[in-house]
């Protein structure tokens, strides 16, 4: 699982661990789960491993997926939590024409890579599950995050691309769609009060649900808005 060390991600990892799955962590910095329910010291080893993982390294992916089994022998289920949001508009400044690429790279070809990656485990279980946390915006483009939305609604192709690619697999993938979540990542970009928000821990619940369906009740697409017009 990427991007476990705040907001939704983290929530998802904390859910999980009480579920009693066995978890891999794939963080850009390990040390920022120490001390917490998800360190290995704390949790167990046996049950949770920390690796380094940054989405825009493309080399990231597959050393994270071996470690991955060489802790636990294997995995069935894979789930995209990274993802960085930049106000990038449509007209964006010279001092911003970096955004875009980057917007793409971790967005869009972080959870590209690593699916790739982790495909052949995945393929080899026979009844596997993928989700992908995307958002509302890859969904219907509001306002002027041009960038963002963007790159949300290439992953939603991709994630389409997914579900045909693992069908006979067994392998089942859902879009997780939310509209505006409670999240530190989302300070200065909506007026919108917290309390109004959805909240990371019911994402998480729906996390967990999502994992306990059988592949013939597995929805594709799941989407999470808080208010009619979000």
């Amino acid at each position: 699982m990427s991007g476990a060390s705040r907001g939704i991600g983290r929530a998802i990892a904390e859910q999980a661990l009480r579920d009693g799955h066995r978890l891999s962590l794939g963080l850009r910095n390990p040390d920022a789960l120490r001390g917490s329910v998800l360190d290995p010291a704390i949790a167990g080893s046996d049950r949770i491993q920390l690796v380094p993982y940054d989405a825009v390294d493309p080399e990231a992916a597959p050393r994270w997926v071996e470690a991955a089994d060489a802790a636990f022998a294997g995995f069935d289920a894979l789930i995209h939590c990274a993802g960085i949001l930049l106000p990038t508009p449509l007209l964006f400044s010279d001092a911003h024409a970096h955004e875009p690429e980057l917007l793409l790279k971790v967005n869009l070809m972080g959870p590209w890579w690593l699916t790739r990656a982790a495909w052949p485990w995945l393929q080899a279980h026979g009844d596997a599950r993928i989700q992908v946390l995307v958002s509302m915006s890859g969904k219907r483009s509001k306002g002027r995050l041009a960038g963002y939305a963007s790159s949300k609604f290439a992953l939603m192709g991709l994630c389409q691309t997914m579900r045909n690619e693992g069908w006979q697999s067994g392998i089942r993938v859902t879009a997780i769609c939310p509209g505006w979540v409670n999240t530190q990542m989302v300070e200065g970009i909506t007026d919108l009060p917290p309390e109004a928000m959805t909240q990371p821990q019911d994402l998480a619940a729906l996390s967990s649900r999502l994992l306990e369906l059988p592949a013939s009740a597995v929805p594709f697409e799941l989407a999470v808005s808080c208010l009619p017009e979000v």
